[in-house]
Order: C-alpha cells, then sequence, then structure tokens
C-alpha cells in the first residue's frame, strides 16, 4: 500500500511550515495505516488566493476588506 495525501493550501506558507506539514502528515499516515514512511506520498498544491473563492469572493478579495 502506497498512500497518497494530496494538500490544496493557499500560498504564503514559509518552507518550514511545509515541511513540517509533509512530517506530520507522514507520521499520521503511517501511524493510522501501518506502512513505512518511505511508502508515503505528500503532495502540496499552493493556490493563489486569487484563485481560492468563498462565497463568491475570492481570497484576496477578502483579505482586502
Amino acid at each position: 500500500m502506497m498512500p497518497l495525501a494530496q494538500i490544496h493550501i493557499l500560498e504564503g506558507r514559509t518552507p518550514e511550515q511545509k515541511k513540517k506539514m509533509i512530517t506530520e502528515v507522514t507520521a499520521a499516515l503511517v501511524n493510522s495505516l501501518d506502512v513505512q514512511p518511505e511508502n508515503v506520498r505528500v503532495v502540496i498544491y499552493e493556490v493563489p488566493k486569487s484563485h481560492w473563492s468563498i462565497g463568491g469572493m475570492t481570497m484576496e478579495e477578502r483579505e482586502k476588506k
């Protein structure tokens, strides 16, 4: 079994924050699925704030309010 975690986040996180997230997601999958860390895949998709909306308003627009 080779679990794949695909995570969509808004742009703007630091490399350190993303590394911590990868480490913690990997650990969670190792612990919950009883797999080896080398079999866990994590992919981060960073979405621009202008491409992420809630209720028809982009995050970029929301931040300007």
